[in-house]
């Protein structure tokens, strides 16, 4: 069902909201939430912002949807790398005011680390999963991450950023991307607005590509903090940039595109207790360990297998990010 409604609502459903702070029963359509302090991503708002300066923005979206639909459809008759692995260089560009925000080589290795066993379902809670999902728990999804030759540290009078990209423009005090269509861009700084970080989906200018993540939520270590302290932001945020969407669908009931996750009626949060049902039609459990979900970083722990195939639809030949498979 979620397939066969998903090139109708493609580049309408992601136009949605990626806060939470109201409760389900608030959740409406229509609804718009301000932050309260729970997780908060905002890929949506630099998404949006991004179709307001290039009408075009929204078309690509709608056309790479139509690819990751015939790549689901039919996987096999596409090219991926022989070994089926894709290695992705990751570039982090640390800006800092202090000293304790010019985050250690051990902290950013840990996230390294922690994406590395998230993406290999080796992680060590990956078995938690209720016995209704652990036959779609994803496995290995064959993407490897590795440190680049290059990091790049900048010291800032900035206090704080927000969503604006001025992190990535060294013209605005920021740090340009390297290389941005073969390596993964990551900024590490301090995020204004409780904002914990966000990626740039699929299809958007490669000058501007990656992923930010505040320093306070990088890594397991250093200055990584609980609830969200176990480097599972990065890996909430890496699935956006291979163009997964949030489980709900960004709207009550929503479409992830994803047949194998079930229907959320919103977000959830904290740590919900085993068997939380949906208030959608059929009152699903919900998937809450999933890494598309707002829970906490030690209540998250799995992709589905239906998401591994729409991730690994971006990197196939014709994919928006077939560079980096080369």
């Amino acid at each position: 069902m979620k397939t066969q409604l998903a090139i109708v609502f493609a580049g309408i459903l992601i136009f949605t909201s990626c806060q939470k702070s109201v409760s389900k029963e608030e959740v409406t359509e229509e609804t718009t939430v301000a932050y309260t302090g729970e997780r908060r991503c905002a890929a949506d708002e630099v998404l949006q912002a991004q179709i307001a300066a290039d009408p075009e923005r929204g078309k690509r979206l709608e056309e790479i949807e139509a690819i990751t639909q015939r790549f689901i459809n039919n996987p096999g008759a596409y090219r991926l790398r022989t070994d089926g692995v894709i290695e992705i260089p990751v570039v982090f560009n640390v800006l800092y005011k202090s000293n304790s925000q010019n985050l250690l080589e051990a902290q950013l290795n840990s996230q390294i680390t922690v994406l590395n066993e998230d993406f290999a379902a080796t992680n060590g809670d990956y078995n938690l999963a209720p016995a209704e999902f652990a036959g779609v728990r994803s496995g290995n999804i064959n993407i490897v991450f590795v440190r680049d030759a290059i990091t790049v540290r900048k010291k800032s009078n900035k206090t704080q950023w927000s969503t604006n990209d001025a992190m990535k423009k060294s013209s605005q005090g920021g740090i340009d991307a390297t290389s941005p269509t073969t390596k993964l861009n990551i900024w590490v700084c301090n995020m204004g607005g409780g904002i914990l970080g966000y990626a740039q989906f699929p299809g958007g200018p490669s000058a501007t590509d990656g992923v930010v993540l505040d320093d306070n939520a990088t890594g397991n270590t250093g200055t990584a903090s609980a609830p969200y302290g176990l480097g599972r932001t990065a890996t909430h945020e890496i699935g956006h940039y291979f163009n997964l969407r949030h489980i709900w669908g960004d709207r009550q009931c929503g479409n992830d595109y994803v047949d194998d996750t079930p229907l959320h009626d919103t977000y959830n949060f904290g740590c919900p207790p085993a068997g939380h049902r949906s208030l959608c039609a059929g009152t699903t459990v919900e998937m809450t360990m999933n890494y598309m979900d707002y829970t906490d970083d030690p209540c998250m722990y799995m992709f589905t297998k239906g998401q591994a195939l729409r991730m690994q639809a971006t990197y196939a030949a014709g994919g928006p990010r077939e560079s980096l498979a080369q």
